[in-house]
């Protein structure tokens, strides 16, 4: 966090307005000169190493402390065409560590270091990563010396951890496992501005209505940034409007006050921030740079090159405190003891500057030890004196310097690997034995016998639970997973748990009824097996009573959490607002349309445009709707798993119009013959006849002679969304 927000970058968008849609800007409207790889996508999948490849097995044979050990030893090899500040790298691979993680946000998971999306567009150019492609190139030569047995995404935490610790700081640990990936992920939705944060932005978060403004997903504060801007809300230099602004940003990034407060003083303890030069010389971001620069970006023409001591990354000038490659208590005894005045870097950044500090409390200038040089605090660092819960906090670490450092040490770990999952997704020799409640903890559970789950199938076909019943409750449990971040699923049954079992959109009085009485019946199983295998035998009935003879897979060992090992309040954000599967609709007005938040939540699950389709066809005759909802139930044969969705939906007899008052929400049909209403449905069923290419998919299902495959094609589907948070069958 050491430097932020260029200044004088500019914008590369050449059409104002822009591109408006579920995921916001892309790529090439940013920078429109840049290569379409994606137009190979089709071909094959960009990744280089095949499927067949196992990070897993190849991180097995890595010599962990060899690679530490040469890392530590990077830290102070400074180079000439990037010097180190104070002759160690330290605090820049803090940063690089810090905002490869910190982009993670808990509202859909996405973001964070969970894929090293730092290394491609937009992440790689963002304002606030200025710089940091230089960090990434001074750990290519580690990388390439130890291949693929440690992924890009694994070495920018591992790095920040080795630098933290070079310089006396406290870690907790470290789990590797972060997998690469090569490409963008495109799926993500960083905000709807065409302009960035250094172009006079403000603020996401309205004065008036605080976090309930901030857009959707998003939580950092302006288009362009980790966190807040450091010189205060759109450039306001104002330390209690700083303090509102973290307080938001930091919670939807999954950090608490306290935590808000260790990481800024922690990061800040190390390092500087650089505008000791003419902003306006520096070049293009890596994206939007010449093919010379080879991804080299923000390339400055002042005649030193724009490295050492002419540096500009955000226009902030200085370090924190004056021991800046040592831990320290420092930065809080500076923080609370001096009182600031607000000046302006050499580059016209805002920041703050102590009054009358003693010659002791200055800092070594980067470039040179001998030069002393005056201390600085950012107005991000002011609203932890000024702020009275930020300023309590500080207190407190300032008297109690081992709770700070334990303070510091765990949120440090929960930042770097809270997008991770599970922690049996965790690789390596520094995996803490400690489980934390963020990491969702699921006791291990027993696999069944045949025999076992042999006698609850029996059992529960025989206890007069509908198939709508039980589908509706396997699908609540499973579909809560998200791979963006592996939250949620089956696994654990917490959908029997507050806040699951309160959801509007699981009907919490038909689910109570559903696990009381599959609580009564599972024997030996999990509730969390019985849950999903409620869903076997409902959608076996379903299948039989259509005609066809097709098994649906059951794999057990799922654990049940408890209310102790579930943060209630870091699910809330998991509720649905909108589920297409179950054609459910929350009262609350959506800005995007109900069809896009279908495509975010079959995003999430991992599902393809066939798997989405198949799922809600199905779902939809098996009568999984909300509250028993008669939209999109094209059938007359409901609770049966046929294929009449798509050929009812398709045929021609009807004709469609919206129902008045509904908002373009809800339709209604009549038979061109003037039959009268025929069948009524969403935009979430519609779409699959609109859109052309889910209606090319829909086609296939509702041909002659695809009947099975539909419903083999489903229970594939169907599996894949019960097994999605099975890490331990992988």
């Amino acid at each position: 966090m050491n430097d932020q927000t260029p200044i004088g970058s500019g914008c590369p968008v050449h059409q104002p307005g822009g591109v408006r849609s579920l995921l916001g800007r892309t790529n090439k409207d940013w920078w429109p000169d840049m290569l379409a790889t994606e137009v190979l996508t089709p071909n094959g999948p960009s990744n280089p190493m095949g499927d067949d490849f196992d990070y897993s097995k190849a991180f097995a044979l890595l010599d962990y402390a060899a690679l530490k050990a040469d890392l530590t030893a990077l830290m102070t090899d400074s180079q000439p065409w990037w010097p180190a500040d104070y002759g160690h790298y330290g605090p820049f691979f803090i940063r690089m560590a810090w905002h490869a993680a910190g982009t993670y946000r808990t509202a859909d998971g996405r973001g964070g270091a969970n894929s090293g999306q730092q290394r491609f567009a937009p992440l790689d150019s963002w304002p606030d990563n200025g710089n940091l492609d230089k960090a990434r190139r001074l750990l290519w030569p580690i990388k390439q010396k130890y291949g693929n047995k440690i992924s890009w995404a694994d070495l920018f935490i591992l790095t920040g951890n080795v630098a933290i610790e070079s310089m006396g700081g406290p870690v907790f640990g470290f789990g590797g496992g972060r997998a690469d990936v090569f490409e963008p992920e495109r799926d993500i939705y960083w905000g709807s501005e065409d302009k960035w944060v250094n172009e006079g932005v403000q603020t996401r978060i309205d004065p008036d209505k605080g976090m309930e403004a901030l857009e959707g997903p998003l939580a950092a504060i302006q288009m362009g940034l980790i966190y807040v801007n450091p010189e205060g809300p759109g450039g306001n230099p104002d330390p209690l409007q700083s303090a509102r602004d973290m307080r938001a940003t930091f919670e939807r990034m999954a950090m608490n006050s306290e935590e808000t407060v260790a990481l800024t003083a922690g990061g800040h303890t190390f390092g500087k921030a650089h505008g000791n030069g003419d902003a306006s010389l520096l070049g293009a971001a890596p994206s939007g740079g010449d093919l010379t620069a080879l991804g080299f970006g923000w390339v400055s023409s002042h005649e030193s090159g724009g490295i050492g001591e002419h540096t500009v990354t955000s226009g902030i000038e200085g370090s924190w405190v004056n021991t800046p490659t040592e831990w320290s208590e420092n930065y809080f005894r500076l923080l609370l003891d001096y009182d600031y005045e607000l000046v302006h870097s050499p580059a016209g950044a805002q920041q703050w500057q102590p009054i009358n500090q003693k010659p002791e409390d200055m800092a070594p200038a980067a470039w040179d030890s001998n030069i002393k040089v005056p201390t600085m605090m950012t107005t991000a660092d002011m609203a932890l004196k000024m702020d009275p819960e930020f300023r309590a906090i500080s207190e407190k670490f300032r008297s109690d310097h081992e709770a700070f450092k334990d303070a510091f040490a765990r949120a440090w770990f929960k930042l770097c690997h809270r997008d991770m999952g599970p922690k049996v997704r965790y690789l390596g020799p520094e995996v803490p034995a400690e489980d934390l409640i963020w990491q969702d903890p699921i006791p291990a559970g027993t696999m069944p016998s045949d025999a076992e789950v042999a006698a609850v199938k029996a059992a529960i076909a025989g206890s007069g639970l509908t198939v709508s019943q039980l589908v509706k409750t396997a699908w609540a449990s499973a579909s809560t997973y998200r791979k963006s971040d592996h939250r949620g699923g089956a696994n654990g049954a917490r959908v029997r748990l507050a806040p699951q079992k309160d959801w509007e959109v699981n009907e919490p009085a038909m689910l109570a009824k559903v696990i009381e009485t599959l609580d009564g019946l599972r024997g030996s199983l999990s509730i969390a097996d019985a849950i999903v295998l409620g869903g076997v035998v409902g959608l076996e009935k379903a299948i039989k009573d259509a005609g066809f003879n097709v098994a649906v897979p059951f794999t057990g060992g799922r654990g049940d959490a408890t209310a102790e090992q579930t943060d209630a309040d870091s699910f809330e954000v998991m509720e649905p607002e909108a589920d297409a599967f179950r054609n459910y609709l929350g009262k609350k007005k959506l800005a995007i349309k109900t069809e896009e938040m279908m495509l975010d939540r079959a995003s999430l699950l991992g599902l393809s445009v066939p798997e989405m389709t198949v799922l809600v066809g199905g779902l939809r005759v098996l009568g999984a709707n909300h509250g028993e909802r008669g939209h999109g139930h094209f059938t007359k044969r409901s609770g049966q798993l046929t294929n009449d969705f798509f050929v009812n939906l398709l045929d021609m007899t009807n004709v469609w119009k919206a129902v008045d008052g509904s908002d373009d929400q809800e339709y209604v049909a009549t038979d061109r013959k003037g039959g009268g209403e025929t069948w009524r449905a969403t935009r979430a069923d519609l779409v699959f006849g609109s859109n052309s290419e889910l209606r090319a998919v829909a086609e296939v299902y509702a041909e002659t002679g695809h009947e099975e495959k539909f419903v083999k094609d489903f229970v594939k589907a169907w599996t894949k969304v019960m097994n999605a948070d099975r890490f331990d069958l992988a």
